[in-house]
């Protein structure tokens, strides 16, 4: 996982767990119908507090990932949506699941160039542009290029942002991300790639571009991902 200190707000240790274990489920680490460890020993393995444990337990619970059945333990639920904050993210390691993590390369107010879709009702003009290298676990897997309606924000700064951006949609801008609608083709590898990071500049990666909608069915946010297609997978389901 990168460190804490760099620029981004890292997510509550018990949402940190939840959203973990809400991937594994997805992955098929915890298939359906399996029983959890004892909460001591899941806790030991992952290396937080019992209490900790227990609210991202009943975190998923909430969502209907996980049942408890007093006397037997806490079994996996057949899986629906799954409400968490990383559900649109395909991305996965091909050697397992890992709590999505991102360090902030630059935030910048731009003019919209002409390969943004029209954000809201199409009369903006600006957008703002996040660049991120994004990580699962402690594995860089992606790179990651954000652009959402300057309408939202007149200011933002690079302290403020954080690591999961349809949280901070929905707490902060009002609104949320319902449909998206993804491309999957393979792209070089683009110019902001940090020069002493995993990814060279001009080397073919797997890519995704992105459409966003937003709960007014309208388009809030359009996305570019470069990822490695030797350690991480794009992957979807449906129930």
């Amino acid at each position: 996982m990168p460190d804490k200190k760099q620029r981004g707000g890292a997510l509550p240790l018990y949402m940190q767990i939840s959203e973990l274990l809400s991937r594994e489920i997805a992955a098929g680490i915890w298939p359906d119908g399996t029983r959890l460890p004892t909460e001591a020993n899941l806790a030991a393995h992952l290396g937080v507090a019992v209490g900790t444990l227990r609210k991202s337990l009943a975190d998923l619970e909430e969502k209907k990932l996980l049942e408890r059945i007093q006397g037997s333990g806490t079994y996996v639920r057949k899986r629906a949506k799954s409400g968490s904050i990383y559900e649109f993210l395909h991305l996965e390691l091909k050697s397992g699941a890992g709590l999505p993590t991102a360090q902030i390369l630059s935030l910048d107010k731009c003019p919209c160039p002409d390969f943004l879709p029209p954000f809201g009702d199409g009369s903006s003009h600006h957008a703002w542009r996040v660049r991120r290298l994004r990580f699962l676990g402690k594995t860089p897997a992606a790179l990651e290029e954000i652009w959402f309606d300057a309408r939202h924000a007149q200011s933002l700064d690079i302290e403020s942002m954080p690591e999961a951006m349809h949280l901070f949609y929905r707490q902060n801008l009002n609104f949320w991300i319902a449909r998206v609608e993804d491309a999957v083709s393979v792209s070089p590898c683009p110019d902001f790639a940090p020069s002493d990071g995993p990814f060279t500049q001009g080397t073919p990666l797997g890519y995704v571009e992105r459409v966003s909608w937003g709960n007014a069915d309208t388009v809030e946010e359009f996305s570019r991902n470069w990822f490695d297609p030797s350690t991480v997978a794009y992957v979807a389901r449906w129930a």
